[in-house]
């Protein structure tokens, strides 16, 4: 049975409406593209990470959030530039996506400008509604659940970042879907089987046999009985 194939999936964007508006009518872009790879719910150590050049400024604001400035982006490559080997690397894969409406709108955005397939045709989780479901009155950022569940954001401290953020979330997306159990492996219950103390042998003789509570009539029916099904050589009372 061959195992699935997830694709943990993070943007950074340069605004939150990759739409042309009348404030703004060239449209946010993608900057940044992280990714991680998971084979059975396994991490492969396969990653995907690409800083994306928007050709158009980034505002303040968007900076603040991920640190990226038009200088950090100028050099890049653009989004058509690395289209390809982005598609090559979440080909076959379920995307795992937090808040994945915001992401798949973007990346559908410029894979069109890119003369791309969209993403229509890949199944994706969304695991801030997994998140809901689960924890239906709490708060369901991806800090609050890593918080949550005990794993390290450290390296989110002061920036976001789309690489860090996808290892954060492949770690939350364990936790919500049932918890990782790395001791549980077919190897590790043999081991436990085989540590058993065979030469502690915990049934005891008895010091004196049970006195029979059965009568003679009572003994020679069930024999007479199993001789007539030919149990005789298997069961005794």
């Amino acid at each position: 049975m061959s195992k699935i194939k997830e694709i943990v999936l993070d943007t950074e964007t340069t605004g939150l409406d990759p739409y042309p508006t009348d404030t703004n009518p060239a449209g946010h872009r993608v900057i940044e593209i992280g990714a991680v790879e998971l084979l059975g719910h396994v991490p492969t150590g396969k990653t995907y990470h690409q800083y994306v050049n928007p050709e158009r400024s980034v505002p303040k604001e968007s900076t603040m959030i991920h640190g990226l400035t038009n200088e950090d982006l100028s050099d890049k490559p653009t989004f058509q530039m690395i289209a390809d080997e982005f598609l090559t690397f979440i080909s076959g894969g379920v995307l795992i996506i937090h808040n994945a409406e915001f992401d798949l709108k973007f990346l559908n955005c410029e894979l069109k400008k890119a003369n791309k397939d969209d993403l229509s045709n890949f199944d994706f989780i969304d695991t801030l509604k997994l998140a809901r479901k689960k924890f239906p009155s709490r708060q369901n950022s991806l800090d609050a659940l890593a918080s949550r569940f005990g794993i390290d954001r450290s390296a989110r401290k002061d920036f976001h970042g789309a690489l860090v953020d996808t290892n954060i979330l492949s770690k939350v997306y364990l936790e919500l879907i049932g918890g990782s159990q790395p001791d549980f492996t077919l190897d590790n219950i043999q081991q436990k089987k085989t540590s058993i103390n065979t030469e502690n042998n915990y049934t005891r003789q008895r010091s004196k046999k049970l006195t029979k509570r059965l009568k003679e009539h009572e003994i020679k029916a069930h024999s007479d009985f199993i001789k007539s099904i030919g149990g005789e050589k298997k069961w005794n009372y």
